[in-house]
């Protein structure tokens, strides 16, 4: 009987998870740790969507099997979000799919398109989803960078040039995860025009579409006349409505990725429980002034961060978005690489981070670090790291200056 599972021996140990088990094991033996590692949102949904699910759950008939591919309900409201936000029409018959968070969706995706002998472009760093959904299908991935700048452009042409069998998919994620790094409209129009000239479909990965910061939404890709041409897109109501663990994602966009996507969840599961579907409804067509307050409470929460660590001696560039900082392991200890110095920080400082490494190798160097406390903690935070990196001998400004 065989061990050697295919898709098991094309997943190597997962890095994260080393960090993860310290910290439980830390907290399981009493210790206070300030968790910056996992995206989390710390707060909860608003009253009235917690209202619509208690509603519908004492329903009946509430409790069968769903629809795989979404209640027409939560469909028509992720289309007149799109509508509301983007500018853009979407059939909400054809063109979306309701996911199981846009991780689920990443996957579902994966298995409809691509198998052993595809090629799939994907950033590096990136969530690790953007890459192993489709290792595990099978495919294989060719790395470009983050930066969205000439040089991304140039190593997609590169990809293009010297892949053999030439790549077929293209995954982008603006606001990023890890990096936070953003884009603008015009670097959307080129990729459209780039995918098209290459025959490639681009998947978008829009997870925080809501959480920017300094007056600058951030664009969809379907804004781009001929977007839906070669492009799908998914967005999440987890940040923005505060519902990780609702676990309700979308699909948008090109009607054929969305029919082949639909195909194979409709193999694969019944839906999200229906009263869930019905809350994220009211989530998405009820009063929006979550969306506002989670912005500008992730907006201050960064301020906060920037400031207190940079206080602190560990100078780290304010993210223009997302709910996440990417920060570089300071110069004195970056010869450890940033999974020993995520585990001394936890160990030292009791503070938690996610290693760059575990997001690629060209993480390697940096930290995650998530805005999931509040603005006490995150300072609480500063003060446990200035005196880790003073007992390290790295230099930090005047303790005199309180954090």
């Amino acid at each position: 009987m065989s061990e050697e599972f295919y898709r098991m021996k094309r997943l190597p140990p997962y890095v994260i998870a080393e960090v993860n088990a310290m910290r439980a094991a830390a907290r399981a033996g009493g210790e206070d740790i300030i968790d910056l590692g996992m995206g989390n949102p710390d707060l909860p949904p608003p009253p009235h969507v917690i209202e619509k699910l208690c509603e519908v759950a004492q329903k009946p008939d509430a409790h069968g099997y769903s629809a795989s591919k979404g209640i027409p309900g939560l469909r028509k409201a992720q289309a007149n979000y799109y509508a509301r936000r983007f500018g853009v029409d979407v059939d909400p018959e054809t063109e979306v799919v309701v996911t199981m968070g846009s991780k689920e969706g990443l996957a579902s995706l994966a298995t409809a398109i691509t198998g052993p002998g595809d090629v799939v472009l994907a950033p590096n760093p990136s969530y690790p989803i953007h890459t192993f959904g489709f290792i595990i299908a099978g495919a294989t991935i060719r790395s470009v960078p983050t930066t969205p700048d000439e040089n991304y452009f140039k190593a997609l042409d590169r990809a293009m040039a010297f892949t053999v069998p030439r790549p077929s998919i293209l995954v982008v994620n603006y606001p990023s995860n890890p990096t936070a790094e953003t884009v603008d409209l015009a670097f959307y129009e080129r990729l459209v025009a780039w995918a098209k000239e290459n025959k490639v479909w681009v998947l978008s990965d829009l997870a925080y579409s809501e959480l920017y910061f300094d007056g600058n939404p951030t664009p969809s890709i379907l804004q781009v006349k001929g977007g839906k041409d070669v492009a799908v897109e998914f967005t999440s109501l987890s940040k923005t409505y505060s519902m990780a663990g609702w676990r309700v994602g979308f699909a948008v966009g090109n009607p054929t990725l969305i029919a082949a996507m639909t195909r194979v969840k409709s193999y694969l599961d019944y839906g999200a429980f229906t009263p869930v579907q019905a809350a994220a409804c009211a989530a998405l067509n009820g009063p929006q002034d979550i969306v506002e307050r989670n912005r500008e409470l992730y907006h201050k929460r960064r301020d906060v961060l920037v400031e207190s660590f940079g206080r602190a001696g560990w100078d780290i560039s304010a993210p223009r978005a997302s709910m996440f900082a990417w920060a570089p392991l300071p110069p004195a200890l970056a010869h450890l690489g940033s999974l020993e110095f995520s585990k001394q920080l936890l160990t030292h400082a009791k503070v938690a981070v996610a290693p760059g490494v575990g997001y690629g190798e060209d993480g390697e160097g940096f930290v995650r670090i998530a805005m999931v406390e509040n603005e006490h903690r995150l300072r609480q935070a500063a003060r446990n790291i200035k005196r880790y990196l003073q007992s390290m001998g790295v230099n930090t400004p005047s303790q005199s200056k309180a954090i």
